[in-house]
């Protein structure tokens, strides 16, 4: 009789606890927590690592993250990390936020602490809406994009445009990297996993600021299936938010190799 050799194709990162999702099926707030965690446990980070989440779909990282963790009022996780990073300098600090937290309440916040080239890592999941309190229009809505607050479509010309988080930090000084990836694939999830992870590097390195912004998907509240919400993120998102790197400072682009 032949054997087979066990081979093990998943493990659960230490960085990771043992806690069944709340997130809805099809949702990638669940990618992004995995890919950030397997970062950490390659890096040797998780002893040294502290979390800052806001409020929104992202606050409940913390019920996930296997390391330190604190919460932030509304939109205020950069400045709570600003000074968790410049009480212990020797820590590694990430803020964890959506789109409705960072993009809108939370803008002046992110704006200066890149302005100041604060040495943290941001990881920004835009979903373009309101995911946590119903799927209400957020700052990164598309045009004409239906929502419970905008039942027949994003107007422009009373709602104004979205913003582009990425394009805009990317014009400060004081950020050293920031790029565009996306959740939709395997093939831009492994590009996403490698920009987590220069983007802990930079921080390592001293380098100040960095943003990772990930392009995620909300099925429940864009009323469609986990299938088609790829589908839909692929075809209207990517287009409006195209992936790439906005700032990439010189001593960053060593790191990349």
């Amino acid at each position: 009789m032949d054997t087979q050799e066990e081979v093990v194709v998943y493990t659960r990162p230490d960085s990771l606890t043992k806690t069944n999702t709340h997130y809805c099926p099809g949702c990638t707030h669940g990618v992004a927590h995995h890919l950030i965690a397997e970062v950490i446990d390659e890096m040797g980070l998780r002893d040294r690592t502290i979390g800052v989440a806001s409020v929104g779909c992202s606050v409940f990282a913390y019920n996930y993250m296997n390391f330190d963790f604190v919460q932030a009022p509304h939109g205020r996780a950069p400045a709570m990390a600003t000074g968790v990073k410049r009480v212990f300098p020797d820590k590694v600090v990430l803020t964890y936020q959506g789109d409705g937290d960072l993009a809108s309440i939370g803008m002046a916040e992110i704006v200066h602490a890149a302005a100041r080239g604060e040495n943290i890592s941001v990881f920004f999941l835009n979903n373009a809406n309101y995911g946590m309190t119903g799927g209400q229009m957020a700052p990164t809505t598309l045009p004409g994009q239906k929502t419970t607050s905008s039942p027949t479509g994003r107007d422009v010309e009373t709602q104004g445009y979205p913003i582009r988080a990425s394009e805009l930090l990317a014009t400060l000084d004081g950020a050293s990297y920031v790029v565009r990836r996306s959740l939709h694939d395997p093939k831009n999830i492994r590009l996403a996993k490698k920009a987590i992870r220069t983007a802990f590097e930079v921080q390592l390195r001293g380098l100040g600021f960095s943003m990772v912004e990930l392009l995620s998907t909300c099925p429940t509240n864009w009323e469609m299936t986990p299938q088609n919400s790829l589908k839909w993120l692929e075809e209207h998102m990517i287009p409006y938010y195209p992936l790439g790197d906005y700032k990439v400072n010189p001593a960053v682009a060593e790191i990349k190799g």
